[in-house]
């Protein structure tokens, strides 16, 4: 080996030290002292052992902002491609320069166009004061760019971040392009304010950790500023306020080892892109197997609260079921499991909350859940047992009617296979909101024999049509008796219900989903008519 080429070698090695040590030994140390993990550890953790294959990696190594403050690349999970980022706080304290957000951009766009996942794994206070010189280059750059594009439409780069508070902004572009096309995911692994919140905040799902993760637009400091108004970064925007409260969140973490297996676990549900079916696995569970539990988890008696949660468990695969939202409008679950290997996402009542009634928060929560799961191939099992819309003035002043309506736009714009099974009650407007009317596009509408349904409730309905005479208890029994048995009968409503498919006994509920899926797989539905793009309710 030459001299020349030894000094290359030996120089090339150093800047890879430097890379590797982040912001320094003291201040991975104050990370590790806060309870965190490094960036490079986060991607060591998330991703297959030896899988990860970096990308810039040599960007600020001279000017002593490794990577600047950013490590992208590729690397698989389970055997399968993924893209991820992990902004490094040991470096200018993780905040979006110039290149950070170049790599940034880069990366999110890379995973586009090799439709893979996304995952970004967030830790930035948003946005960095650069310094005039900093400006100025940017500004050269930018010169001559004039509307140019890129190979995907972008708009050029160089003109990317010449003001100094928009650097990292434009990452939501592919974010925009990239919904829907490939699944994107973000965890929030530190306080992530201003612009670093909007990216995440434009994916498919947020991951938060207790006591570590915050998220806002403008921190405690400024609102005390502004306002007057005393309020941690807990308090604020902290994993229980955007898990319990907001929304944002749509999974909570005890810590970032669970967090970063909880991502691992959150993509062997789902397929690589749009274009793709998720992964069938072996779960060695029998798909005849008979659920004969149910018949004791779901009272006959309509008044009575129950868990949704444990029929879900009982009719997929081995229990595995991962909740979405989970502590977000309780009233509706949402999720996914596997049938038979294939995933498959639930959008179930839950009468244990609210008695499963429909919300505005539960329509928005289930409305972006249908719509992803349209979005990659993935059938829908709808379980209903609702007293419908929740009545009052807070809900109809909280704007029911447009939340509500997204529901039945994702619900009609939905092309995946979808099978409706009303397990107790489906009263009024509930039918309308889980999609077991006429028209609605369900493939597959079924019944236990415990179901019952009408514009109203069986009381409800004999005070209506009675003019509100009083009757006393025992007769308010027996005509209810009545009622029930001749205007709530499933089994006498499937003898000219051409809109209901079948009456199922619930111990065969799982074999019987089963063999419908498998029935509808490769369903083809063509929407109509050609347009840009509808526009829901939002």
């Amino acid at each position: 080996m030459d001299t020349f080429m030894e000094q290359r070698l030996k120089d090339l090695e150093e800047a890879r030290a430097k890379i590797l040590r982040g912001g320094g030994e003291e201040k991975i140390a104050k990370q590790h002292n806060k309870g965190k993990l490094t960036a490079r550890e986060r991607i060591d953790l998330l991703l297959d052992p030896g899988s990860f294959h970096e990308i810039s990696k040599l960007i600020g190594h001279l000017s002593g902002t490794p990577g600047d403050g950013i490590i992208s690349g590729h690397g698989k999970i389970d055997g399968r491609k993924v893209f991820v980022y992990a902004q490094d706080a040991t470096v200018k304290g993780g905040s979006i320069g110039f290149q950070h957000g170049i790599k940034l951009y880069k990366t999110v766009e890379m995973a586009l166009e090799m439709r893979v996942p996304i995952i970004g794994l967030n830790d930035s206070p948003g946005a960095r004061t650069p310094k005039m010189q900093e400006v100025m280059a940017i500004s050269e750059m930018g010169k001559g760019s004039g509307d140019s594009k890129d190979s995907t439409g972008f708009e050029g780069m160089g003109m990317f971040a010449l003001l100094s508070d928009k650097h990292g902004g434009s990452v939501f572009a592919p974010n925009t392009f990239a919904s829907g096309v490939i699944p994107q995911i973000s965890a929030i692994m530190g306080t992530c304010a201003g612009i670093a919140v909007y990216s995440p905040a434009l994916t498919d799902f947020i991951y938060m950790i207790d006591k570590t993760s915050q998220m806002f637009i403008t921190g405690p400091g400024i609102v005390k500023l502004t306002l007057g108004e005393d309020v941690t970064p807990e308090e604020l925007g902290g994993a229980k306020i955007h898990s319990k409260l907001t929304g944002v969140s749509d999974f909570r973490c005890k810590d970032e080892k669970e967090c970063l297996s909880e991502i691992r676990r959150l993509i062997s549900f789902l397929p690589l892109n749009c274009d793709e079916e998720p992964p069938v696995v072996k779960t060695g569970d029998d798909p005849e197997r008979t659920c004969d539990e149910l018949m004791d988890f779901v009272p006959t008696d309509t008044s009575k609260p129950y868990d949704v949660i444990r029929v879900i468990k009982c009719l997929v695969d081995n229990g595995d079921f991962l909740e979405v939202k989970k502590e977000f409008a309780g009233e509706i679950a949402v999720g996914f499991g596997r049938m038979d290997g294939y995933t498959v996402g639930f959008v179930a009542n839950q009468p244990k909350v609210r008695a499963g009634s429909l919300t505005v928060d539960s329509s928005d929560k289930q409305a972006r859940f249908i719509r992803f799961c349209d979005c990659f191939n993935i059938p829908i099992v709808l379980l209903v047992d609702t007293p419908a819309y929740m009545p009052g003035s807070a809900q109809e002043h909280a704007g029911i009617i447009r939340h509500g309506a997204k529901v039945l736009y994702a619900l009609c714009e939905a092309t995946v296979p979808r099978i409706g099974l009303v397990l107790r009650k489906a009263y009024g407007g509930g039918n309308l909101g889980m999609g077991v009317i006429p028209g609605m596009q369900t493939d597959m509408i079924l019944n236990w024999p415990t179901m019952e349904t009408g514009v109203l409730g069986p009381e409800q309905s004999i005070m209506l049509f009675s003019g509100g005479k009083n009757y006393s208890k025992e007769e308010m029994a027996e005509m209810v008796k009545m009622y029930r048995d001749t205007f709530a009968n499933p089994i006498r409503d499937a003898n000219a219900n051409t809109n209901l498919h079948d009456v199922i006994t619930p111990s065969e509920t799982r074999k019987y989903l089963i063999r419908s899926l498998e029935i509808f797989r490769g369903k083809k539905r063509i929407r109509y008519p050609d347009r840009k793009h509808g526009n829901i309710p939002l």
